[in-house]
């Protein structure tokens, strides 16, 4: 196959190109810094872009198999630490994705020969904030505060292509474990002083997905010929955040019994808290119905194979 990679270089992306590379399919990955990280598989290469028009990439565009968006600025900072929804970093997390969006619908329209399918990256964080016991289907309406507009949005930008005959699914992902990076290393710091445990009363849901199952889950949607539409990427059986705090300290042997209030995360890092003290019952329905089996399914399993 011929795979065209946006995000490439980001934590989902590097690890999918690596996937598909190691495979020996051609992998074309679109950034605005095109670098390797460490020896590659020589059928991977790197394609400079602007992130806001065809220009200069959309040529490789033509022909490939699959296109999977996944660019767009972090939802957390680039820091260690989450980074504060102020009005300017609300604008730049919602315009990078609506800009790559644009660039992605023109490069396809351009394509003489179009790609058989576009994975157009999304969260689960579409559907809002529910609680536990509601169980969130991909039929669900999206949700009404910032997380479910820019989802929304996202999503939209790139709907023109099936106007032109390409297949689009849609990956509303979860919390990606990940020992390289996003929300795990994060999260098992306190674990690793003594100091962990539930957060925020520890009953919201909590969608979490390995690493080896996001990208899994990618190559499947692209190899499924006959699938489309929005997908649930996040383990079955999701669970609570507590429940989930318990598993960490089983895999890594340390307590998880110390409690963070909320609002101590609100106080810390504002609106932005709410990707750990809220959440979503996301069960991956369709994803399994398009024939994905999941590597893991069991938290504490997920961890150890990472941390433990």
């Amino acid at each position: 196959m011929r795979v065209v990679v946006t995000g490439g270089t980001g934590l989902i992306g590097h690890e999918l190109v690596m996937s598909l590379g190691k495979d020996g399919h051609e992998v074309y990955v679109v950034s605005r810094n095109p670098h390797q990280k460490g020896p590659m598989p020589e059928s991977i290469h790197f394609v400079k872009w602007d992130a806001e028009t065809a220009e200069g990439w959309g040529e490789v565009v033509d022909g490939a198999d699959a296109v999977v968006n996944l660019a767009g600025a972090s939802i957390n900072g680039d820091g260690f630490l989450p980074e504060r929804w102020t009005r300017e970093r609300k604008d730049v997390i919602l315009k990078s994705r609506l800009k790559v969006g644009k660039a992605v619908t023109e490069a396809i329209e351009q394509a003489a020969t179009k790609p058989k399918v576009l994975i157009q990256a999304s969260a689960v964080g579409y559907y809002g904030m529910h609680p536990h016991n509601e169980v969130i289907t991909e039929d669900y309406p999206a949700g009404e505060d910032f997380l479910a507009d820019v989802c929304q949005q996202w999503e939209d930008s790139t709907a023109a292509v099936e106007e032109m005959g390409v297949r689009r699914c849609i990956i509303r992902t979860g919390i990606v474990l990940s020992d390289e990076g996003g929300a795990l290393p994060r999260l098992i710091v306190p674990f690793q002083m003594f100091a962990g445990g539930p957060i925020a009363g520890g009953k919201q849901p909590f969608p979490w997905i390995h690493m080896a199952d996001q990208v899994g889950a990618i190559r499947h949607l692209i190899e499924e010929t006959d699938m489309g539409g929005a997908f649930n990427l996040a383990a079955p059986e999701p669970p609570t955040n507590a429940e989930f705090s318990k598993a960490v300290g089983k895999a890594i042997n340390r307590p998880a019994f110390i409690p963070t209030p909320g609002f101590v995360f609100e106080m810390a890092f504002g609106e932005v808290a709410v990707l750990l003290t809220k959440g979503q019952n996301t069960p991956p329905t369709r994803l399994q119905e398009a024939g994905y089996t999941f590597t893991f399914t069991d938290a504490q399993a997920a961890v150890a194979d990472l941390y433990g």
